[in-house]
């Protein structure tokens, strides 16, 4: 059984990498020539994120069912992706907010709480879930 303050300090962390790679200028960051890799990049890190805070808030709120905290994580995804955007379209001078990161941001939170229901019903979560 992992403890709850682990899974506070996994989730805060994760979200700490998220925002300082999203909002740190881009020229400080290596260059690839992939196209789209910026949009993957988005999904995997909010895929992370949603599947991180689920499990927080999971073993927080003592639930009986996921629904309640997978909505929680994923709702919570889509604020901090979105103030994310608004943040690199005001605060930063490389970076420009864009609507495509927030579509990846939501394809990878869906993908995390897809996940999450299929290992829930496949007993994969038990270890982590046990109260």
């Amino acid at each position: 059984m992992v403890p709850k303050y682990f899974l506070l300090i996994a989730a805060l962390l994760w979200t700490g990498i998220v925002a300082y790679f999203c909002l740190v200028q881009s020229s400080d960051l290596p260059t690839v020539n992939i196209p789209n890799l910026d949009k993957c990049i988005h999904a995997f890190f909010h895929f992370v994120f949603t599947f991180l805070w689920f499990l927080f808030f999971y073993k927080q709120l003592k639930s009986d069912s996921i629904f309640r905290p997978l909505l929680i994580s994923f709702l919570f995804s889509f604020v901090f992706g979105a103030g994310i955007e608004i943040l690199q379209g005001i605060i930063t001078t490389t970076r420009s907010a864009d609507v495509l990161d927030a579509v990846a941001n939501l394809v990878g939170a869906a993908m995390s709480v897809f996940t999450v229901v299929i290992c829930y019903k496949n007993n994969v979560l038990n270890i982590v879930l046990k109260n």
